[in-house]
């Protein structure tokens, strides 16, 4: 499969450190092809200073080009790793070049062959530009005539980059895609005379200087957007006859402290022991069918009688959102997967469907946050569009975090007061493993290469990309170790927030659950620290071949039914575990014991086998024969 590396653009203020934002997002990268737009035969000392300070500043991976004509050298080697810095300079000499500051021109066929230029670029591609109203311009037709330019430039070249960041103070923060997205003008409206060349036109390229001074440290930022991806299906499958998925109807949800559980009880203890002792009456040898009797006994255990009754009504919710994290390229599949995967599963489609048929589960879906529209039967309690980048801004605020947790705590609700007897967790999100990643490794304190798994199918520069991200979104996990909701917030999303509070009230409402994959698992850590106590109520249905699901279990001390080598979600590993579970309760449930069936069980036997021997020894003692004939030979 071939990969595309990811485009941003980064925005910024002078000395605001963007371009060493810029930087670190290739620090990754073995040989990085520096473009310098800025001039560097000038008789300004100050400038000459700053240009050779931000040389220095590059290692020998860099090799620095330096020219004005861009987009030709955009398209001499597309497939090198590249960071332009940066767009003012370059479009200063542009006008300098086409003579624009006395004869203002359209300059959108020229906007037009630098944006075909970058879109051809495959390698990763970073480029730097002042951002309209943070830098100084000269408050003259020029400036204001350059202000124009580079605002509708900016606009262009973010229209066809996969991110947008904008650094202030060297503080990062990624702007979200339009809502309605449009084509941006690539230039702006002529004014109706040309305004006279001013005096201050050669200071225009100093606008946003080739090499600031360095910056405050810039936070890292790890290499972005995805790789191209299979082509992913333009339409969901055509919906089977009969609806397999279940509307869930949203009530009312109070946020205010969602994170605060009450206390936790653990399954019926007296509850068990009767479940252990009725094995041993089945007509089996005693622990004969291993796991499965010790699964039929937590299940007792949690109902609170013994025989437990049939599992008759279980119920998987899917959890869906979407995570800024998706663009830095972290999986195999494009992020709109996300809501064409939603529809998939909505009309019955996709293999959480399957399974759920062939075990009698109900499936639902729960749009929490989809970067899409999606249907009102399932985005009830949608928290937002997307959740942030993880990297260098936090997934949730608070009190979103709040409501998500919110939301999974009244789907829980809803589903046992409707008569549910056990719960899944499903999860759709294309990256959604990145902030499991980052989640599992900061909570049982693991590293970054120890964490990270192939996902969807990731090739090994994805896998570096990855590695990076969960990198990142450690270093500002870790300030927020002891606060799990403001952990979830930060690098979380808000589908695993809301999972965590589905883990949690579940047990609240003691009911028991099936956990799935590494996704779920990580909700599962989140739920175990704001709820303790809750994972007596849970069990593994499987062990996902992510690295970081084994960790996750471990902290959890739960020993995973199946190990199949799955890597799927959506809660496939639990339903492969749900018939097992469901058999184990039944053979507590309806398996015959030793009384009922007439059949002699270990102890009986061996008391029987004991008595035939001693009879057998007391006929064939010829004492006893002596006894005999010394008595009658006396009377």
């Amino acid at each position: 499969m071939t990969t595309r590396g990811p485009r941003t653009l980064v925005l910024g203020g002078v000395r605001s450190g963007k371009s060493g934002v810029g930087e670190s997002m290739l620090a990754h990268q073995r040989a990085v092809r520096y473009i310098a737009t800025g001039p560097t035969l000038t008789s300004d000392a100050e400038w000459v200073a700053r240009v050779e300070q931000h040389r220095r500043r590059r290692d020998a991976r860099y090799t620095t080009v330096e020219t004005t004509d861009l987009t030709a050298e955009l398209s001499v080697a597309p497939d090198t790793a590249t960071l332009v810095d940066d767009l003012g300079n370059w479009l200063a000499a542009d006008i300098d070049a086409t003579d624009g500051w006395t004869s203002p021109t359209d300059r959108s066929e020229r906007t037009e062959q630098l944006c075909a230029a970058i879109a051809g670029v495959t390698a990763d591609l970073v480029i730097i530009s002042p951002e309209v109203g943070l830098a100084p311009v000269p408050s003259t037709p020029a400036g204001r005539l350059f202000q124009d330019e580079l605002g509708a430039l900016n606009a262009a070249v973010a229209a066809v980059c996969d991110r947008v960041l904008l650094v202030v103070a060297g503080r990062v923060v990624e702007l979200p895609a339009p809502s309605t997205p449009t084509a941006p003008s690539v230039s702006p409206t002529a004014p109706e005379t040309a305004p006279a060349a001013p005096a201050e036109a050669p200071t225009a390229p100093k606008v946003s200087p080739t090499a600031p001074a360095k910056a405050p440290a810039a936070p890292e930022v790890s290499p972005t957007a995805p790789a191209e991806a299979p082509t992913a299906p333009t339409s969901a499958p055509t919906a089977p006859s009969a609806p397999v998925v279940a509307a869930l109807a949203a009530r009312e949800i109070d946020p205010i402290d969602a994170e605060v559980f009450d206390h936790i009880d653990r399954p019926d203890d007296a509850v068990a022991d009767a479940a252990r002792a009725r094995q041993l009456t089945l007509t089996k040898p005693a622990r004969s069918l291993g796991r499965l009797e010790e699964l039929s006994v937590w299940v007792s255990a949690c109902q609170g009688v013994c025989p437990p009754r049939s599992i008759e009504q279980a119920t998987v919710v899917v959890f869906a959102g979407d995570h800024g994290v998706a663009q830095a390229g972290v999986s195999a599949y494009p992020p709109e997967v996300t809501a064409q995967m939603v529809a998939n599963i909505t009309s019955g489609g996709a293999a959480v469907n399957v399974l759920a048929r062939q075990s009698g589960a109900t499936v639902r879906v729960v749009d929490m946050s989809v970067d899409a529209d999606t249907p009102p039967e399932v985005s009830g309690y949608k928290v937002r569009r997307g959740s942030g980048d993880l990297r260098v801004t936090d997934a949730l605020s608070i009190a979103e975090a709040r409501s998500a947790v919110a939301a999974g705590r009244a789907i829980v609700d809803d589903l046992v007061d409707s008569g549910a007897d056990l719960l899944i967790a499903g999860e759709m999100g294309i990256g959604n493993t990145t902030p499991a990643a980052v989640l599992v490794g900061t909570l049982t304190r693991h590293e970054p290469v120890e964490v990270v798994g192939r996902g969807t199918g990731i090739d090994d520069i994805g896998w570096m990309r990855k590695t990076a991200a969960i990198r990142d979104g450690m270093r500002r996990g870790r300030r927020h170790l002891h606060d799990p909701l403001a952990l979830v917030a930060a690098v979380g999303g808000a589908d695993l927030a809301a999972m965590a509070g589905f883990l949690a009230q579940a047990a609240v409402r003691k009911t028991p659950v099936i956990l799935d994959g590494v996704v779920v698992t990580a909700a599962a850590l989140v739920a175990a620290e704001l709820a303790p106590g809750a994972p007596a109520w849970w069990v593994a249905g499987h062990r996902s071949v992510e690295p970081a699901h084994a960790f996750a279990l471990e902290h959890l001390d739960l020993e995973p039914i199946l190990d199949l080598q799955m890597r799927l979600g959506e809660g496939s590993g639990a339903l492969m575990a749900l018939p097992i579970i469901s058999s184990s309760v039944e053979i507590l449930r309806s398996m015959s014991t030793f009384d009922e069936a007439g059949v002699s069980d270990a102890e009986s036997a061996e008391a029987e086998h004991e008595a035939t021997q001693a009879g057998d020894h007391l006929a064939d003692d010829p004492r006893s024969e002596d006894s005999s004939t010394t008595s009658s030979a006396g009377v």
